[in-house]
């Protein structure tokens, strides 16, 4: 019994000799004997691809960590760099005004779409920032007759609420129509969750912003809780388009006489896009 616990003791310590003669080595030097073991190949280039894969797999891929990450990492003003801003008025095309285009001039039922277009601007501006595909408001017009019950008439082409829902919706949109909150607490509160809101202005409820505006659709992005601003996509107005405001403003604006002031986008769903359409057609300015 002795022996066999000298001879444990003996094959203990040659096993910490050869472990102390390995960590001495210079950096980069073998054993003479020493035989290199074969890595399995991997196609990401490194002996650690596979767990980096697995990794995102397991987390990114579950949904555990947004896919969009890079994005929200992003300080605001270059996370405003990727929102999209159409313009819908002739001026801007004409003078070649970054996000205008020839849709402004498209004759769409009885009136032409720069005089009520501003909803489509702001739908397509949701559609092409959120999502990896791309559009333009005279597509986003054309995917709403077919997914709602909107449809122009001899009085005005503005779609309305419901159907401006019913159209974000078909596109994997989670959004919901909104009544102006009592308290502007609350309307800030809403807006810390909220991805992307479009709101109805009007300069007859306060005109500290807008003037001369009886009734207008804009889309409002990235509220900074600290600054109390929002990134303003400025339909109707190229001066003002592209611009951070006081959030107030859009509070103290909002349209009271509407059935709702505002629709707030909250998640895409891929799997709940029926209509994945990618590609601008029409004529335009280009986004910068």
């Amino acid at each position: 019994m002795y022996r066999a616990r000298i001879g444990i003791v003996s094959i203990f310590l040659l096993l910490l000799l050869l472990l102390l003669y390995m960590t001495l080595q210079e950096p980069g030097e073998e054993p003479e004997d020493y035989t290199k073991p074969v890595l399995p190949q991997t196609s990401g280039g490194g002996m650690y691809a596979g767990v980096s894969a697995a990794f995102q797999k397991n987390i990114f891929d579950a949904g555990l960590i947004p896919e969009d990450i890079g994005s929200i990492l992003l300080e605001p003003k270059e996370r405003a760099s990727l929102v999209y801003s159409f313009l819908q008025g002739p001026k801007s095309f004409h003078e070649g005004i970054p996000w205008g285009g020839a849709w402004c001039e498209e004759l769409v039922g009885y009136n032409k779409f720069g005089g009520f277009g501003c909803g489509f601007c702001c739908m397509a501006n949701i559609y092409s920032t959120l999502t990896d595909y791309e559009c333009s408001p005279l597509d986003i017009y054309e995917f709403a007759k077919t997914a709602s019950n909107y449809y122009p008439s001899s009085e005005s082409g503005a779609i309305g609420w419901k159907d401006m829902k019913k159209t974000l919706k078909a596109a994997g949109f989670a959004c919901k129509n909104y009544r102006k909150p009592a308290t502007y607490r609350e309307f800030q509160d809403q807006m810390r969750h909220t991805r992307s809101a479009i709101v109805l202005v009007s300069s007859a409820e306060d005109a500290a912003f807008w003037q001369d505006t009886p009734g207008h659709y804009v889309n409002i992005w990235l509220y900074q809780q600290e600054e109390d601003m929002v990134f303003l996509a400025e339909p109707g107005d190229p001066k003002n388009n592209r611009t951070w405001i006081p959030l107030r403003y859009v509070y103290d604006a909002l349209k009271t006489v509407s059935d709702y002031q505002y629709l707030a986008v909250t998640a895409y769903s891929e799997e709940n896009n029926t209509w994945k359409w990618n590609g601008i057609d029409d004529v335009w300015n280009g986004k910068y």
